[in-house]
């Protein structure tokens, strides 16, 4: 296991390993949208609510762990194993949210939604460190039920012993999310009341932001008009991730949609990467995987800097230990 901290020269061997060639719109319209919605839930609300997921850092350990192979369970698993285990991060009795990308109504080759077989693994691993209760659920951006269905998450997640959550407009609180940009908003409920929060996108292309990784996928907690966000999508970014504080991030990089996103559809905008990025800083893991497969750094992704100003994590993933295993 590597502890040092890379070089430069590593730096550019990480990026090498994965690389592959690959405006922001006015304000005004949110602003008076926020105002006239800037309101404050019940405080006891907003209080629960705002709570770190995030577990002790270990130097024993990688920050960041890159696995490549043929099997995307077996790269999920072995990426937990890298980072330091599963009980490193869910303990007995614990209450785990799996958050997965389950936006569009497309299928796994797509590369529109999370791996499957990755969520499902997740949802094993977790079981086994004791965890009480394990929830996968997801704010579809499509109808919900075909989504949930066609993706493959809702049966590969329930047969891995997981509760599949679909989004119920009864189960919205508005919530005090304590942001610079967000404040009032409808949250889906299930992300409220749990121990440990474990993040798992997929890798794919975003058509206002470059990319969609680990921050982006915090959308699929709200209700409410969240398209209006996208006015200020790098400042709402920061914001949700500062609300949820992840326990882990995994990012699914075995298929990724290099273009076209979100919502993909043709099968020649997918690459076959077969690889997990995971750890334990968000703000890293995503810069790290915008580099590799975008070669997009902080200059074109903002919120990667106002993350790593709020201290969230680092966007200079170079920095942080990494660890890369091929299978």
């Amino acid at each position: 296991m590597q502890s040092e901290t890379p070089s430069l020269s590593r730096r550019d061997a990480l990026v090498k390993l994965l690389r592959v060639a690959g405006a922001s719109a006015g304000v005004a319209g949110l602003g008076v949208w926020l105002d006239e919605h800037n309101f404050r839930p019940e405080p006891a609300l907003a209080i629960a609510a705002k709570r770190a997921h995030t577990i002790a850092a270990n130097p024993q350990f990688p920050d960041i762990a890159v696995i490549t192979g043929d099997d995307p369970a077996l790269l999920a698993r072995q990426a937990l194993e890298l980072l330091g285990g599963i009980r490193r991060f869910v303990a007995r009795g614990d209450v785990v949210l799996v958050k997965p990308n389950i936006g569009w109504d497309r299928t796994p080759e797509q590369a529109a939604n999370t791996n499957p077989d990755v969520v499902a693994e997740i949802v094993r691993q977790c079981s086994t460190a004791g965890a009480k209760r394990v929830l996968v659920t997801d704010v579809s951006c499509n109808d919900p039920r075909r989504c949930f269905e066609r993706s493959g998450i809702a049966e590969a997640a329930q047969h891995a012993g997981a509760e599949v959550i679909l989004p119920d407009p009864a189960m919205f609180k508005e919530v005090d999310l304590q942001g610079e940009i967000l404040r009032a908003w409808p949250v889906f409920s299930p992300f409220l009341n749990v121990d440990k929060v474990i993040n798992v996108p997929i890798a794919k292309h975003h058509s206002l932001t470059g990319t969609t990784l680990g921050m982006k996928n915090w959308y699929g907690m709200l209700g409410g008009p969240r398209h209006q966000l996208h006015q200020k999508i790098h400042e709402s970014l920061v914001d949700l991730a500062d609300f949820v504080r992840p326990t882990l991030t995994m990012i699914d990089c075995y298929r990724i949609l290099i273009r076209n996103g979100p919502t993909g559809g043709s099968l020649e905008d997918v690459l076959l990467k077969k690889t997990m990025v995971a750890g334990t800083d968000p703000v890293a893991v995503d810069a790290y995987v915008a580099k590799a497969f975008w070669d997009l750094d902080v200059t074109a992704l903002p919120y990667l800097k106002m993350a790593t100003d709020r201290g969230l994590g680092t966007y200079e993933f170079e920095k942080v230990r990494t660890q890369i295993k091929a299978l």
